[in-house]
């Protein structure tokens, strides 16, 4: 298993409702990125399309309805042109449409050298996104020459550590994060929470925003790739930074060389003063989460 990754995290402004133009800008910012020797190239959730929703139209009306695509579909069809001649994996923010079900999901296209992998349906909506989206259900981990890599979309990660910590215990040492995070959601979210995910588990969290002026939604930008450093217990900044960093929103690819050798498994390995057993106790936590699925079903919250 491969340890050094070379990774490209984008900061991209998305014109919204212009598709054909972020595409073309899609498919040359990860070629370009591809060339500088990037290995993963990741941009924003909502890169296809822009992503704010117009909340007095109708669903049919709706700017995501009209542009979603299925995932194969024109658009990732073009993209895995493109990594499959530079042999790179991409992640793609875009509204996929459920061609059975005329559901539109909030998703990332996943891309690796062989062409298109599938997708990934974002399974926490904030905001108006249940306006047009509908939740997804299952993570996503995809096999890599780096081993397993999980992906995840914004709120995914700023509010539920739940979806971080099953890929982290599933061995994944990089956690692949496309957001849409604007300034109405205050300074300290994002930021806050990527550093406390590396502490706790460990692993390295590579994020590509949207920055810049959307609809209405004015986004931090701030695209980072963060991770253990010689010392685990600290959060460092690979590349990038906080997105209150200034010029932050600047659109910009950040490339950068880690060593995944340094996420440490030892949270979840065998502890000898434990007799071989595991600091972390998924039997315990799924009996909590059983008793809690019950009461929120009981309840209608589920």
């Amino acid at each position: 298993m491969k340890d050094i990754a070379n990774i490209a995290v984008i900061t991209f402004h998305a014109l919204w409702g212009q598709k054909e133009k972020n595409l073309n800008r899609i498919l040359g910012l990860i070629e370009s990125s591809a060339k500088r020797g990037a290995d993963f190239v990741l941009l924003p959730e909502m890169a296809l399309t822009g992503y704010d929703d117009q909340s007095q139209k109708s669903f049919e009306e709706k700017m995501q309805y009209k542009l979603a695509e299925s995932i194969p579909g024109p658009a990732t069809a073009e993209i895995e042109k493109v990594t499959k001649k530079y042999q790179v994996y991409a992640f793609v923010g875009m509204p996929e449409i459920d061609q059975t079900t005329n559901k539109i999901y909030n998703s990332m296209a996943i891309f690796g050298p062989e062409g298109l992998i599938g997708s990934y349906r974002k399974m926490h909506l904030p905001g108006l996104e249940p306006n047009w989206a509908t939740r997804g259900n299952s993570p996503r981990i995809i096999a890599t020459p780096w081993g397993p890599v999980g992906c995840a979309i914004c709120y995914d990660t700023w509010t539920f550590p739940e979806l971080m910590r099953f890929y982290a215990a599933k061995g994944c040492r990089l956690y692949v994060n496309i957001t849409a995070t604007s300034k109405i959601r205050g300074k300290y979210l994002a930021n806050a929470n990527i550093e406390a995910g590396v502490i706790r588990d460990c692993i390295f969290v590579a994020s590509a925003n949207l920055g810049g002026k959307d609809l209405y939604n004015d986004f931090w930008g701030g695209s980072s790739v963060v991770g253990p450093g010689e010392d685990t217990l600290e959060a460092y900044y690979y590349i990038g930074g906080r997105y209150t960093d200034p010029k932050a929103n600047e659109s910009r690819i950040n490339l950068t060389t880690i060593d995944l050798s340094l996420a440490s498994r030892y949270i979840y390995e065998p502890n000898p003063l434990l007799q071989g057993k595991s600091d972390f106790r998924p039997d315990i936590y799924a009996k909590m989460y059983h008793q809690l699925a019950t009461e929120f079903a009981q309840k209608g919250r589920l």
